[in-house]
């Protein structure tokens, strides 16, 4: 294997096909330069496993690499090692441009939720929605909302015309249709909004490979997991549907769902001492619905009492809706608004990433040397949790 220097490190080069593997990412682990992507990647007994398969002289080299923390892992299928060259150096501005789509329940509390706490990290917030009131609405509304004599703290909001919207550095997606109303008896309301919102998604996932969008395509609206499937491929097609890979990198793309559940997965533990184990050591993974994956804790990992702790947060929303409320405010800021924020700050957070062709939902975050999964030592019953979890995203 071959190595290139550049301002930031070391690129090592891979050929992988584009359908199942990334662009690049930050290499962590000599198991992930043997046999491209998959779940595997997530536990560090099974990365192990593949470093076996590594010359001596291989696993000297870049265990060095390793160490600095300064390695980059570069697929050739998806650009020359010049051409990441130049991405992986190309000089990042400080504050970001986020650009939101749509301003409904969940679009205009992201909005206001990264309008309160994107100060540091965000530059302008761009707003788009086919209502131009409720842009006016929402322009005049949050530049009203400042701290006295620190005018300039919070972001300014600004109102887009729908050719901008990819004039930025996030595109997040909340635009959203058919969102069952309370009372209606429909097990999985996000995958009830799939077959609506992927027509939305394919629209602008078009329209982002047309202007060679090089920033982060966000998506909120649910379900996240294969809705970023959707994008992935929408964009990654030419005009007679045929896969090219000329349009968005699989990394460019991100699913915010998860990050609630995670949330709600806390809200039950700090209300049930058997629960505990989670606020310490709990993770949560896969996509944002029925095949959640919560555990209550990696090195004591109790399999029962995770399957428990799940339910109760997939079944959150449907308390929420029992009272008689659409269940958006939690997700907004969790999944999305805080997760965002943390994505810009490059610090760990949940969100659904390419993983072997799918979307999964784990802890990560960005670096300098590209995107960082999380890869722990898993138990056995939960790696089997996650396989089905994977499986079914496959499928669908």
């Amino acid at each position: 294997m071959e190595r290139y220097e550049f301002q930031h490190g070391v690129m090592i080069p891979v050929s992988l096909p584009k359908e199942k593997n990334k662009g690049c990412c930050r290499l962590t682990n000599l198991g992930q330069l043997v046999g491209g992507e998959g779940l595997f990647c997530l536990d560090s007994n099974a990365l192990g496993e593949q470093t076996k398969k590594l010359s001596q002289g291989e696993r000297a080299l870049f265990s060095k690499d390793i160490e600095k923390g300064n390695a980059v892992l570069i697929n050739l299928n998806w650009a020359t090692a010049e051409q990441w060259k130049e991405r992986l150096e190309k000089k990042k501005d400080h504050k970001k441009r986020v650009h939101l789509l749509a301003l409904g329940d969940v679009g205009s509390t992201v909005l206001t939720a990264l309008k309160l706490l994107g100060g540091d990290c965000i530059h302008t917030l761009g707003i788009y929605d086919v209502n131009d009131a409720v842009c006016k609405r929402w322009e005049m509304e949050l530049n009203q909302a400042a701290y006295p004599w620190d005018y300039h703290k919070m972001p300014e909001v600004v109102i887009l015309k729908e050719d901008e919207l990819f004039q930025c550095d996030i595109f997040v997606f909340c635009a959203s249709k058919g969102i069952p109303p309370v009372g209606a008896e429909v097990k999985d309301v996000r995958m009830a909004q799939f077959e609506a919102n992927r027509g939305i998604i394919f629209i602008f996932a078009k329209k982002a490979r047309e202007c060679g969008f090089q920033g982060l395509f966000a998506v909120v609206s649910d379900p996240v997991d294969p809705l970023c499937k959707v994008a992935f491929l929408a964009s990654n097609t030419d005009g007679l549907g045929n896969f090219d890979g000329k349009g968005l990198l699989p990394e460019q793309i991100q699913g915010y769902g998860l990050g609630v559940m995670n949330a709600r997965a806390a809200y039950y533990a700090k209300k049930e001492k058997r629960f505990s184990s989670f606020l310490r050591e709990g993770r949560a993974y896969g996509p944002h619905g029925q095949d959640l994956v919560i555990a209550n804790s990696i090195e004591a990992y109790d399999d029962s009492l995770s399957k428990e702790l799940t339910q109760l947060a997939i079944d959150a929303n449907l308390r929420t809706r029992d009272l008689g409320f659409k269940p958006y405010v939690a997700p907004a800021i969790s999944s999305a608004a805080i997760s965002l924020i943390l994505t810009l700050q490059g610090e760990w957070h949940y969100s659904s990433n390419f993983l072997g062709g799918v979307f999964m939902g784990c802890k990560n975050r960005s670096t300098p040397w590209g995107l960082e999964l999380e890869s722990l030592p898993l138990p056995k019953p939960l790696f089997d949790r996650l396989e089905k979890a994977f499986r079914g995203l496959e499928e669908m």
